[in-house]
């Protein structure tokens, strides 16, 4: 299935805003979540601040890497620094196991003797972080386009509001049934939520690194696509990956038909690229152009 064209053309100024956004409000209510935590003996708390502490880091990364991703190019990076993005998404990746990892650690040890937990205070500051966590997801989600970085912290955002929904279940459970032991269980839960989201992350990380096609992008319809243009004769040697995660780029080389000028060669091949960028997104393009196929013999005018 083709990408849309145009469809990760987000702007970086706004992205920017969102992420800036995100770490303020997440920052401020780190501190209130921890120390709620602290104060009303609940774990579902405390993991999901040890969960916003990766929030912060999280978005502090995607903030760096955004402008990374603004830099230049250079004689030694010459498309820029377009992957800073994904190596930070893979960065707030690795922040989730390891919040996750933490998590499942404190909740088992709790979950044969559950500690009391004052679930009324649990309830009030459970709701304060959903909210908080809503407000954040609301731009990022906007903003977040096809990038994996923004991907990233909306993620983190998600999972935090389903933590602090099952932190909500808790207190209810605490205040309503004295089911101090539904606070580790919830916790447990939270965490898998956590290692859900951060296996999507790495996994599609890991395939942009990899040089893997893009996304959501079919090889063979962008095969198609340049073969059925009539001044085409074949089409071989096509690569698609992506620059970051949401700058796709190809490479292939064309079998021209008939004898061509190399200004008709060149006219053909500016047309061929409109035709990538508007019908699968992909604005970088390398297009070898050839009068016979690369890996035939060339003709011998003297004995033809």
């Amino acid at each position: 299935m083709a990408a849309p064209a145009h469809a990760h053309t987000v702007s970086r100024v706004t992205q920017r805003r969102a992420l800036w956004l995100a770490l303020a409000a997440n920052g401020a209510f780190l501190a209130v979540e921890a120390a709620g935590g602290l104060a009303f003996r609940s774990l579902a708390l405390l993991a999901d601040a040890a969960h916003m502490v990766s929030d912060v880091a999280g978005l502090a990364i995607a903030l760096v890497a955004q402008r990374l991703l603004d830099r230049p190019a250079t004689a030694r990076h010459s498309f820029g620094l377009q992957r800073a993005e994904v190596l930070g998404a893979q960065a707030n990746g690795l922040a989730l196991v390891a919040a996750a990892g933490w998590i499942v650690f404190e909740a088992l040890h709790r979950i044969g003797q559950p500690a009391h937990v004052r679930g009324s205070g649990l309830l009030v500051v459970a709701v304060a972080g959903l909210a908080v966590n809503v407000g954040s997801a609301v731009p990022l989600a906007r903003a977040r386009g096809h990038s994996l970085n923004m991907r990233g912290a909306f993620t983190h955002m998600v999972i935090d509001a389903a933590g602090s929904v099952a932190a909500i279940g808790a207190g209810i459970a605490v205040v309503g049934w004295h089911a101090n032991w539904f606070d580790p269980v919830a916790s447990i839960a939270i965490a898998v939520l956590v290692l859900w989201s951060a296996w999507g992350l790495l996994r599609d990380t890991a395939q942009v690194l990899l040089e893997g096609t893009p996304r959501g992008m079919d090889p063979q319809a962008v095969e198609a696509a340049l073969a059925a243009d009539p001044d085409v004769e074949a089409v071989h040697h096509l690569h698609l990956w992506n620059l970051a995660s949401d700058v796709p780029a190809a490479s292939a080389h064309l079998v021209l038909r008939g004898e061509r000028s190399l200004h008709d060669a060149q006219a053909d091949g500016a047309r061929l690229k409109v035709l990538l960028e508007s019908r699968f997104g992909i604005a970088h393009a390398t297009l070898e152009l050839e009068c016979h196929p690369c890996d035939a013999e060339p003709l011998d005018e003297e004995t033809s």
